[in-house]
């Protein structure tokens, strides 16, 4: 059991029935009146983030998320074929369980797959990857100088924003939790 007193960022614990994971925390100490510990959570299945407030003596199971490395192997349409490194078992996927960072990942990446008891509820791409520029316009001599960029579509199809002096066929790297371009590979 966790008490309210002891709240970090990231811990994950079951409060009505739903996995929560604190974003911020804060203990407040008023003048006048008890203590208490003030949170901004998200749910975990949901992604919905609320603010409540907590007694520091309140107390809640915590919840442990299993985070599983597998391969994502191919997608048919809304669902998504990724194996167990260990087992060499396949899981199915539907799209509603990926985020947006997931638009970066190509066939044979190494993800993690997030599960709470047994239920899937989430795919995390690896924060930095490389993949390579298959359109965009070409970019001129003399680009380098500003901070000016140009739209450019992925080889997985995902378009971001890059540099003028990137041109067509290069690899790059990319920032999965920003989608920014970082540098050439």
């Amino acid at each position: 059991m966790i008490s309210a007193g002891d709240f970090k960022n990231g811990l994950t614990f079951d409060m009505d029935g739903e996995v929560m994971q604190i974003v911020e925390f804060q203990h407040v100490k008023p003048g006048k009146g008890a203590a208490f510990v003030r949170t901004k959570l998200r749910n975990v299945i949901t992604g919905a983030v609320t603010e409540t407030t907590f007694n520091p003596t309140a107390k809640f199971p915590e919840a442990f998320i299993e985070r599983k490395d597998m391969e994502y192997l191919y997608n048919d349409e809304h669902l998504y074929y990724f194996m167990d490194l260990e087992t060499y078992e396949q899981q199915v996927i539907d799209k509603s369980n990926l985020d947006e960072s997931f638009r970066f990942v190509k066939e044979n990446t190494t993800v993690k797959v997030l599960s709470y008891k047994g239920n899937v509820f989430g795919v995390e791409a690896p924060n930095f990857v490389e993949l390579v520029v298959t359109k965009t316009d070409p970019g001129f001599k003399g680009n380098t100088a500003t901070n000016a960029t140009k739209p450019a579509t992925l080889e997985t199809g995902a378009e971001i924003k890059v540099p003028l002096f990137i041109d067509e066929g290069e690899l790059i790297k990319i920032d999965t939790r920003t989608g920014e371009y970082l540098s050439r590979a």
